[in-house]
């Protein structure tokens, strides 16, 4: 059983000795440094009297992916002006109004608000949805677009309804194997995307008429997670087909993304945070284990870019931060009775518990994913 049925939240890093004061420090440090740090540190930028954006430092942008990131930690931290600011910068730059991806947001805007492209990229829809979904039960609903359950509702219909009844677009799932798409329209699916743990509480929550849907969708993934996740390694590619093979073809801008990299290491932590949360085996469970295993003892060994079967390929990570911190992050799945994988995933725990936020120009990437990994395994990562 997880959170969920029981309302108890792990805290692993004082099943590891850290003291609530050490815990508590770390974590508001981090918050801290990530919204209201120097310029060479923040994340966070306020736009105007009442709006705001998280730049991606790597590319120079704003995107639905580090936007919908910042109103989850925003409102676990009970950060509601922050939260509030991040959503009106994307209500109001973002969010398409008219054409075939009406209703959804356009993925990347320029940091004045300047649209990058006019379609959407369905993980940052699925944590808008999320995000506004817990403000909504944490802090009541407000009028217009802070009305925050209508907000959230009003996206998953868009998600899964588009091109009915003659309305433009597609849809954001496949409506037959309820799997998430790359993006609208596509043949495939990127594990990352996959969060089971978003769709049993959609299916409490959306359009009544879409609860079957979405409480499918929590179990197809489960398995398709499953798939994914080589049996040996526990590595996943970046995209993969609907059977969970990875994704071979190039694309058109020259890059594979059959590999374990970039996109593909947030999926021990969706896993580690499904487990927390509802504990719902489907055998995706073992996957970040195996992954921890094979990454060893030693954190060289986390710096290198691998095939999904573990085939080391030439290229240094680009965000080793963020690896180390999403990896840790599948120690949810773990438990202290088991000795042996206890010991392993408590390493990982360890080296992440040392590790400082990243610096520099790429740290957007790693820093969301290690504000994740230190809310979820200090047992603030919950659900509203």
């Amino acid at each position: 059983m997880g959170a969920y049925q029981t309302g108890k939240y792990r805290n692993v890093f004082g099943e590891l000795g850290k003291s609530r004061e050490e815990i508590q420090r770390k974590l508001e440090e981090s918050i801290h440094t990530f919204f209201y740090g120097s310029e060479e540190e923040r994340i966070y930028h306020e736009a105007g009297e009442d709006m705001a954006y998280l730049e991606d430092t790597g590319n120079h942008d704003a995107r639905t992916e580090g936007m919908s990131y910042g109103m989850m930690i925003c409102v676990q931290m009970n950060m509601k002006k922050e939260f509030d600011r991040i959503w009106k910068w994307a209500k109001t730059y973002m969010w398409m109004e008219e054409g075939e991806n009406e209703g959804y947001f356009a993925w990347s805007c320029r940091t004045d608000g300047e649209k990058n492209a006019m379609g959407p990229a369905p993980d940052g829809e699925e944590f808008f949805a999320m995000a506004l979904f817990f403000a909504s039960h944490r802090w009541g609903d407000g009028e217009g677009i802070f009305c925050y359950s209508k907000q959230a509702r009003d996206i998953l219909r868009a998600c899964l309804h588009k091109g009915e009844n003659g309305r433009p677009g597609e849809p954001m799932w496949n409506r037959e194997n309820h799997q998430i798409l790359f993006v609208p329209g596509s043949e495939f699916t990127d594990p990352s995307y996959h969060l089971p743990h978003f769709y049993e509480l959609f299916a409490l929550w959306a359009d009544e008429e879409d609860r079957a849907f979405w409480k499918e969708a929590a179990r197809a993934s489960r398995k398709y997670l499953k798939a994914a996740c080589h049996p040996a390694t526990g590595m996943n590619p970046e995209y993969g087909e609907f059977d969970g093979s990875p994704v071979r073809r190039v694309f058109a801008w020259g890059d594979r993304h059959d590999q374990f990299y970039s996109d593909a290491y947030r999926t021990a932590a969706n896993i580690g945070l499904d487990c927390e949360w509802f504990g719902a085996d489907e055998g995706h469970y073992g996957a970040p284990l195996r992954l921890m295993r094979f990454l060893r003892t030693d954190l060289e060994a986390a710096r290198c870019v691998y095939e999904v079967d573990g085939t080391l390929v030439e290229k240094n990570v680009l965000h080793p931060v963020g690896l180390l911190a999403a990896t840790a992050q599948g120690a949810l799945t773990v438990k202290k009775e088991d000795r042996e994988a206890w010991e392993t995933a408590s390493r990982w725990v360890e080296w992440f518990w040392e590790q400082p936020l990243r610096e520099g120009g790429r740290r957007y990437y790693d820093n969301c994913l290690y504000l994740f990994a230190l809310l979820a395994l200090s047992g603030n990562y919950r659900i509203w």
